[in-house]
């Protein structure tokens, strides 16, 4: 069984990631408007620049969202004060024992945070995602499932790109630069969705869902080309908010866990022979979290395992496959 946080540090995880997301919308600069696209409602802060209305993507239109938004002028603190009291919060859970960063990667999420990767549609996935279920899922993690990896993978709608009119900034490429990380060589000459670091193993990678061909596609947002890959599609529809405990907490998106689980049966199943150990560690996460989902979240766990499964008979037979091979996920799955 999961072993679990104290409710004090479940509860001071919330308390940062509340913090986090009312920061968000703390200092806009205008008016927050609504702008509806193909069907689809999204925030914008609108303010004036010279004699130019300028438009700052807030995000996608929620009831929570929307409440902030129409209390956020209530929020007088000075950042200051907000900053201090996160960092508390921070202290809080790293004494509890929650997972941190090393001091390189911290600094880089919060930058890539800084520049508003997250903010227009940039989700974390792979193992920096796993690491952050600790805090929504309440989860305490052994050693094995703490290690941390130098890549970072970060995916996001190629669609959700083009409609939003707004960029990072600074560039994402120049974040990178400051971080010394340089562009390493693709099939394409000149495109490129994979930025090493010189001066390290260091990988960060930008995916986006392929709906046809795998290939390359430029996300206008981000300034950055990504890696289309199939089954992506499905891993990061309606990501949720997370909070990085480091230093006054960092604000991230990642995949809703239950799809997380599900997906990663279906990358095991797909890897080669080489990649063997990979296809080990998929499962081992997939396992944990069906495990602790079945207990916690049955029904957002059967909801994404059904999705998945009626999504054609490729789907199930890589799920299964995966799932002969781990008989108490099986089972778990089974009984919901």
């Amino acid at each position: 069984m999961a072993s679990r946080h104290s409710a004090l540090a479940h509860a001071a995880y919330h308390d940062l990631l509340h913090a986090l997301k009312d920061e968000a919308v703390s200092e806009l600069r205008g008016t927050p408007t609504r702008v509806e696209r193909n069907g689809r409602v999204y925030w914008y802060d609108s303010f004036r620049l010279g004699n130019q209305v300028r438009k700052h993507y807030i995000g996608e239109d929620s009831p929570e969202l929307a409440e902030r938004l129409a209390r956020h002028r209530e929020m007088r603190e000075p950042a200051r004060d907000r900053r201090r009291a996160r960092a508390r919060l921070v202290r809080l859970l790293r004494a509890e024992g929650y997972l941190g960063l090393d001091p390189t990667t911290g600094s880089l999420m919060a930058a890539l945070a800084g520049a508003g990767v997250f903010r227009l549609g940039g989700t974390v996935v792979g193992t920096h995602a796993f690491r952050l279920y600790e805090g929504e899922l309440n989860l305490r993690y052994d050693l094995t499932q703490a290690a941390q990896t130098d890549d970072l993978d970060i995916a996001s709608f190629e669609r959700l790109s083009l409609v939003l009119e707004d960029v990072a900034a600074p560039p994402v490429q120049q974040v990178l630069s400051d971080f010394a990380f340089a562009p390493a060589p693709s099939l394409e000459p000149g495109r490129t969705w994979r930025w090493r670091q010189t001066s390290g193993t260091a990988l960060v990678e930008f995916l986006t869902p392929a709906f046809q061909h795998e290939g390359l596609r430029d996300l206008p947002a981000l300034g950055v080309q990504a890696q289309a890959l199939h089954h992506l599609n499905y891993l990061i529809a309606e990501p949720i908010q997370a909070a990085i405990p480091y230093r006054s907490g960092v604000l991230v998106q990642i995949p809703r866990p239950e799809r997380y689980a599900i997906h990663k049966l279906i990358v095991a199943a797909r890897r080669r022979d080489e990649d063997r150990l990979k296809s080990h560690k998929d499962r081992a996460q997939a396992a944990f979290l069906i495990e602790a989902l079945a207990q916690d979240r049955p029904d957002d766990l059967l909801e994404a395992y059904e999705d998945a499964r009626a999504r054609g008979p490729r789907w199930r037979a890589q799920m299964d496959e995966s799932l002969a091979r781990m008989p108490d996920s099986a089972r778990a799955l089974q009984s919901l």
